[in-house]
C-alpha cells in the first residue's frame, strides 16, 4: 500500500538526515554556509523540523505545534544532539499520520491549499518527500565540502 511505502520512505531519509547531522566532525559546521547555499544544515535540519511539525502533526494529526517558519532559517547554535531529538520525533508523528490511511483517504483533500491549490494527501506526501530529499542532498554537499 503507497501509504506504508511513503511512511517508510520518510523514516529511511529522516535517519540518512540524522546520519549526516552526525557525520559532522565540527558540530560549528552544522551552522555554517558555502558558495550559493545560503541555508546552513542547522538551519535546514529546523526547517525540516518545523515544516514537517507542523503540515503532518498540527494539520493532520492536531498535535498543537505551532510554527515559526521565519525562526528556522534564523536560529542559530542549536546543539546536533537536539536536532537528532526532534528529527527523530519526526518519525512517530509521521507514521500515525500516514501509514495506515487507504487508498481513499490519500486521495481526499489536504485540509489546507498548497502549492497554491487544493491538493491530495498524497500529492502533499509525495511533494513533501521530494522536499526533504532536496534538502538532505544539500545537508550532504555543505558537511563535505566544509570538511
Amino acid at each position: 500500500m503507497l501509504s506504508s511505502i511513503l511512511a517508510s520512505f520518510y523514516e529511511r531519509d529522516i535517519r540518512k538526515l540524522i546520519e549526516e547531522i552526525n557525520l559532522f566532525k565540527n558540530e560549528e559546521n552544522l551552522w555554517k554556509t558555502h558558495g550559493s547555499l545560503k541555508n546552513s544544515s542547522g538551519n535546514l535540519a529546523l526547517h525540516i523540523i518545523g515544516g514537517t511539525n507542523y503540515l503532518f502533526g498540527t494539520v493532520l494529526a492536531q498535535t498543537g505545534y505551532v510554527r515559526d517558519r521565519d525562526q528556522e532559517f534564523i536560529r542559530k547554535g542549536v546543539p546536533r544532539k537536539d536536532l537528532v531529538t526532534q528529527l527523530e520525533e519526526l518519525i512517530p508523528i509521521i507514521n500515525k499520520t500516514v501509514k495506515d490511511l487507504t487508498p481513499d483517504q490519500l486521495e481526499a483533500d489536504y485540509p489546507l491549499v498548497f502549492d497554491g491549490a487544493k491538493r491530495s494527501k498524497s500529492y502533499l506526501f509525495v511533494q513533501l518527500l521530494t522536499h526533504l530529499n532536496y534538502h538532505l542532498g544539500q545537508v550532504n554537499y555543505l558537511r563535505r565540502v566544509l570538511e
